[in-house]
């Protein structure tokens, strides 16, 4: 093939890539189509339609996107630079970088918006904000007033708005508890100082006339959401908010030392101004307007709109109180209008498709989790109550499922148990082990008789107790040493239905009873090399480890089943993963002292091999075999104290000395005064005053 004429030297290099970030601006401020799986705007219109059969309203783009400008060479080639030296962060103090971030801020001015646009700049705003004072983040928020609308939208700029808004977060509550002083030199400049506050509310205002468009947009749903949970007082890094803020493809801009400052007033509920509860209420309902029940339902299934319906709910029922839930104007009420929620209502069959559908149950488990107590009880019973063996065996659904036992009471859950368990055996051949693993631990934790779920296990895996954990654990019965390291690591790593299974055993011997002698039962019934092979297994090791330590409520696993590996100790040992299960051992032989001398014999005598690996050399140093060796009786004396355990050499030799210490103070006091004139020293004891005769 031809190849295509391009000319040669850097001017014409540099002339390319111009023309390229050119056109990747103008792509990104183009309308987003459905790409990569994902849907844009104006698929919103089409999907509804293939949901409803109908088009229903749809919100409108506000306006086109300004073009902001382009920065030149120099421009490009200056932050470029600032970027990679705050992002090494290798400053002498913090007066230097201080200093520095004031160069970058006044080179910078009047071209926030361009930097923030671009795509190649925008990560040096996202550091100067992780960086930056109060001050010059209440400077940004001046300079993007009255563009948010537009920098919400845009595919780098929203990515900037969402490190502002939090990293601002934490100042709101700093200026409520103290107000921030105004310097002599503001004051005689006569600036007037805006609170954070303030310009989070004008944020608000701007953005309040668009909010049911921004809700479906590709790049502005993710700063909108973090808005509405910074603005509601709930928690910024938590797991829950994490997954509902962030999408997975997120690039994460960070400093590489500590120096930075850090949001941890961010990780729990934070105190808010009553204004930003009522512009959340505002937000809600202006998301809502002009849509009804038909059309708001719709945006359910959006991939889009979904997680902003969830954070929209989850708001609703938690800061805007349940009265508000009641009224016909809430978003739950107009997403599910029915009152009471009967067999055969409209909402009932709404929640019933949406429980299947892989985008909407995310919907249905966040309203089980937070939903009013009796508004849950009701839909519980007119709909789940019946179908919840039916749910629990499809692969979206089984996820509502989960949610849905976390949350009944006790007598719900002695009768949800026998449904569940009459479809145990389809659970276990379509992996959905997540199902029962949560149905145990919410009966451990509401005290519920579990036998029914240990009988349903057994008729599923197997009568025979040997055979019972090669089939949850899915156990290859060849030697690791025939398969390749590497590759036996990839299938252990690529298989989720074993380590489902190895996360259901744990979760089995965690719950005393039936469950755990189930499990126990079936480690005692295995031969020697199939626990061999066990004790190897990245997944499986797990269960044998979770058996030792737990040994103390079941004393027999110490005595028949550690004397199993007598013979292979060093094997194990010297593996990188069974290597955990020696140290498991001397947990489990706490009360049997015989059994521990006996492993210790025999890592004494392949102590070169053990000392030549480093997995070795690991379980030398935890089992104190120095101190075995050399000094034997201390050892056993150690071994038999319930405070040796854990305990490494140091912590030995620390206490050796500072009890040798003790004694040589109390039997030579006279040997340990100290230096000096003693002008200063505070008087021990009992203090006399001699006058003169």
């Amino acid at each position: 093939m031809p190849k295509e004429h391009k000319k040669r030297g850097r001017r014409e290099e540099k002339k390319r890539k111009r023309h390229e970030e050119e056109d990747d601006y103008v792509e990104a401020t183009k309308c987003q189509r459905f790409h990569d799986g994902e849907y844009g705007v104006e698929e919103v219109a089409d999907h509804q339609e293939a949901i409803h059969g109908e088009n229903p309203t749809t919100y409108d783009r506000p306006s086109s996107l300004p073009f902001y400008g382009l920065l030149d060479e120099g421009e490009q080639e200056y932050f470029k630079r600032a970027d990679s030296l705050l992002e090494l962060n290798q400053f002498d103090n913090e007066d230097d970088r201080s200093l520095f971030l004031a160069n970058v801020y006044k080179e910078a001015n009047g071209k926030e918006l361009k930097i923030a646009s671009s795509q190649s700049c925008s990560r040096l705003m996202e550091r100067l904000i992780l960086l930056s004072t109060s001050d010059q983040l209440k400077g940004l928020f001046e300079k993007f007033s009255g563009q948010f609308i537009h920098l919400f939208q845009h595919r780098f700029a929203s990515h900037c708005c969402e490190a502002l808004f939090m990293n601002a977060a934490p100042i709101v509550t700093q200026e409520l508890i103290a107000a921030p002083e105004i310097s002599d030199k503001d004051a005689e400049a006569g600036d007037i100082n805006v609170s954070m506050e303030s310009l989070f509310l004008y944020t608000v205002n701007e953005l309040e006339a668009d909010l049911g468009y921004l809700i479906t947009d590709q790049f502005a749903s993710h700063p909108l959401r973090l808005l509405l949970v910074i603005l509601s007082g709930m928690p910024l890094t938590s797991m829950e908010s994490r997954s509902l803020l962030r999408s997975r493809k997120k690039e994460h801009i960070s400093i590489m030392s500590n120096t930075a400052p850090s949001s941890a007033e961010s990780k729990g509920p934070r105190i808010v101004p009553s204004s930003f509860l009522r512009a959340v209420d505002k937000m809600i309902a202006g998301s809502i307007q002009g849509l009804d029940t038909y059309n708001l339902r719709a945006l359910a299934t959006h991939p889009i709109a979904n997680p902003v319906l969830q954070l929209l709910l989850q708001i609703e029922f938690a800061v805007s109180r349940k009265q508000n839930v009641k009224t016909k104007q809430s978003l739950f009420r107009k997403l599910l209008p029915d009152n009471p929620l009967n067999e055969g209502t409209e909402s009932v069959s709404f929640i019933k498709s949406l429980s299947y559908d892989p985008i909407g149950s995310r919907l249905v488990e966040m309203i089980v989790q937070h939903a009013p107590g009796k508004r849950f009880k009701m839909l519980y019973q007119s709909f789940f109550d019946g179908e919840i063996g039916t749910l629990a065996k499809n692969e979206t659904a089984a996820f509502v499922v989960i949610k849905i036992i976390q949350r009944l009471s006790k007598e719900d859950l002695q009768n949800a148990l026998e449904p569940i368990c009459a479809h145990i055996s389809t659970l276990v051949k379509r992996s959905r082990t997540a199902v029962i693993k949560t149905l145990i631990e919410t009966c451990q934790t509401r005290q519920v008789e579990m036998q029914p779920i240990a009988a349903a296990l057994g008729s599923a895996y197997g009568e025979e107790p040997s055979e019972r954990l090669i089939n949850m654990l899915q156990l290859s019965t060849l030697p690791s040493n025939s398969i390749a390291e590497d590759r036996r690591q990839r299938l252990e790593t690529q298989d989720s239905a074993k380590v489902h299974g190895s996360l259901l055993a744990q979760c089995m011997l965690g719950a005393p009873g039936p469950l755990c002698d189930f499990i126990i039962e079936a480690l005692i019934a295995m031969q020697t090399p199939v626990l061999t092979v066990m004790a190897k297994d990245r997944t499986a090791s797990r269960v044998l480890q979770s058996a030792l330590y737990c040994s103390q409520q079941t004393p027999k696993i110490g005595r028949t089943l550690i004397p199993r590996f007598y013979g292979h100790i060093e094997d194990l040992a010297n593996d990188v993963v069974a290597s955990h299960v020696i140290d498991a051992i001397w947990s489990a032989t706490d009360q049997l002292m015989f059994v521990r001398e006996k492993v210790a014999d025999e890592l004494a005598a392949h102590e070169q091999s053990l000392r030549s690996s480093i997995s070795g050399r690991a379980v030398w140093r935890n089992w104190k075999m120095d101190v075995y060796k050399i000094r034997r009786k201390e050892w056993l004396s150690d071994a038999k104290s319930p405070e040796a355990l854990g305990k490494t050499g140091i912590a030995f030799a620390r206490e050796r000395f500072v009890a040798k210490k003790d004694t040589s103070y109390r039997s030579h006091p006279k040997q340990n005064k100290q230096r000096g004139t003693g002008a200063n020293r505070m008087p021990q004891g009992r203090f006399e005053v001699e006058g003169k005769a």
